[in-house]
């Protein structure tokens, strides 16, 4: 089976209605859930790789591809997409699901097994967004540099390219266009996707809404370095760790197993991740740099889902050697091993 074959439809749920990708009706349901600045068209080339045994299922979170563009609550951290997640299975009708996250995506999942474990059959965390959020805070345990939570939220990203994203941008003639991102960010260089694979993947980032309550979102001044923190409203504050962090991920009852696969290179979920602002100071990048550490967003998840081991869970850690932020579309086969093995129940 090929991307070719892939249909999308719109589902009215209770909250919302979500556009979804699938292959076919039948199957345990496996749902792909995506990232920041993207939409269910980056699992293009991964849902066709499933046996048929399964029934993928990607949708698109509000704000991002086709489904309704609502507002979004960022005082409520993740809730309102794992809320609008949990409205869509109940809406086709799925009682249980093996989930599957990828960046922020990994954030909802992890915001919705903590919130209705019991429906949840397993986790993949793909390159997630660490538990403690992103930006503005450090030390495993995710201790905020500053009680307002300087340093992540809605200033933290780059205005160009929120105007690029704006604009429609598809070239590639700037380093902050959403092409080049894709090339030098998403993935790690120099691979590239094939290039019809390229050009869906950037009309997926122009499906982005920006503004406050969409990308990136709002912002307040702060007292604290590097000036900036974040505002209630819109994408980049809903990852602030003001607002989200999962603290009890190792008292979920009934535990999944856990399967978290990332790229070793990545360059934005990293312990050195060059969109946290204290890392870009402590480089020369961002003036004024106060000595405030990086977030170590690698070692903050490893901490936490080692809590989950502790208290009984099943954790499996797969790093791939050369690939960066997207590694289901760097390293396919690598990535689809690793989830068949724990979706069949052979990584316990």
């Amino acid at each position: 089976m090929t991307s070719s074959e892939l249909r999308s439809r719109s589902v009215p749920t209770e909250r919302l209605t979500v556009r979804v990708t699938e292959i076919r009706d039948q199957g345990e349901p496996v749902v792909f859930v995506h990232g920041n600045v993207s939409s269910a068209a980056f699992w293009r080339t991964t849902l066709p790789l499933l046996p048929d045994r399964y029934r993928p299922i990607a949708l698109d979170l509000r704000g991002f591809g086709d489904s309704d563009p609502l507002p979004v609550d960022a005082t409520r951290g993740l809730r309102d997409y794992a809320e609008d997640l949990d409205a869509l299975m109940r809406a086709l009708g799925v009682d249980r699901a093996h989930l599957v996250g990828w960046s922020m995506g990994g954030g909802v999942v992890m915001q919705y097994l903590c919130d209705r474990p019991a429906a949840v059959r397993s986790v993949t965390l793909v390159n997630p967004v660490s538990p403690y959020g992103f930006g503005g805070t450090q030390g495993v345990g995710g201790t905020l540099n500053s009680a307002d939570g300087a340093g992540s939220g809605g200033a933290t990203a780059n205005p160009e390219f929120v105007a690029r994203l704006g604009k429609k941008d598809r070239g590639e003639d700037s380093p902050v266009s959403p092409r080049s991102v894709l090339a030098s960010c998403y993935v790690k260089p120099p691979w590239r996707p094939e290039l019809a694979d390229e050009d869906a993947y950037v009309e997926s980032m122009l499906t982005t809404r920006t503004g406050d309550d969409h990308y990136p979102g709002d912002s307040t001044q702060s007292p604290a370095w590097p000036g900036v923190a974040p505002g209630t409203r819109g994408v980049l504050n809903c990852l602030s760790p003001l607002y989200f962090r999962i603290d009890d991920l190792h008292l979920v009852d009934p535990k999944p197993p856990v399967l978290w696969i990332r790229g070793e290179d990545d360059v934005i979920v990293s312990d050195t991740s060059m969109f946290d602002l204290a890392h870009l100071g402590s480089i020369g990048v961002v003036p004024g740099w106060d000595g405030t550490p990086a977030q170590p967003m690698v070692a903050q998840t490893r901490h936490a889902l080692d809590r989950y081991a502790a208290e009984g869970g099943t954790v499996r850690e797969v790093a791939v050697p050369d690939a960066g932020h997207a590694v289901h579309l760097e390293r396919p086969e690598e990535f689809i091993a690793a989830l068949l093995e724990l979706l069949e129940g052979r990584s316990a």
